[in-house]
């Protein structure tokens, strides 16, 4: 489990396919030594599992699979990537409980400066649209957020200049790619509706 609070910044350090899978190996400022192999890591909200890991560097590996259902598939060398290691029992909850799995991928369609803020858009595959609502929580390339408005199939956030300074979400760019994970208690209600 995480919060959707970034607490690195890493780069893709390389890439190399492994039959159907990829092995990324990323470049960080954690404390490598504190981090098991098997650990898992949240990567642009996504969560992958540590296989190897160096001095100033780990490794996992991907399936054909999430490279299809995510925006790792995008990924090139030196490319930025939001990281955060996996919550334990007692830390701060900053953000909202995130469980790593994306739900689907979103596109930028509009940015828009607001103050000091920007105000981004984002247009949401069907049906995944049915479970974001007015001042829900969502995950948008692993920072959680708070929708602030909903448009049929389009939302939007206000990113303060914090989260726009310490993350990669201050490189979108209208047409971007990002991961969605819907907040996990909208994904229940909804189904208890269903089924009710």
């Amino acid at each position: 489990m995480f919060t959707g609070i970034v607490t690195d910044i890493g780069r893709i350090r390389s890439i190399s396919p492994t039959n159907r899978d990829v092995r990324f190996e990323i470049e960080t400022r954690f404390d490598l030594a504190t981090i098991d192999i098997g650990a898992s890591i949240s990567h642009a909200g996504c969560c992958l599992t540590v296989v190897e890991k160096g001095p100033d560097w780990f490794a996992v590996e991907v399936s054909g699979e999430t490279l299809g259902l995510t925006t790792l598939g995008d990924w090139q060398a030196n490319d930025p990537v939001n990281l955060e290691r996996a919550a334990k029992v007692g830390d701060e909850l900053g953000g909202h409980i995130v469980s790593g799995h994306v739900d689907g991928v979103g596109e930028v369609v509009s940015i828009a400066s607001e103050g000091g803020s920007h105000r981004v858009k984002i247009k949401v595959p069907r049906p995944l649209h049915r479970f974001i609502a007015p001042k829900g929580s969502i995950t948008v390339n692993g920072v959680s957020l708070t929708v602030n408005e909903v448009e049929d199939d389009v939302f939007g956030v206000n990113l303060i200049p914090h989260t726009w300074d310490v993350t990669t979400l201050g490189t979108l760019k209208v047409g971007s790619r990002v991961n969605l994970e819907i907040d996990m208690l909208a994904r229940y209600l909804a189904r208890w509706r269903e089924t009710a």
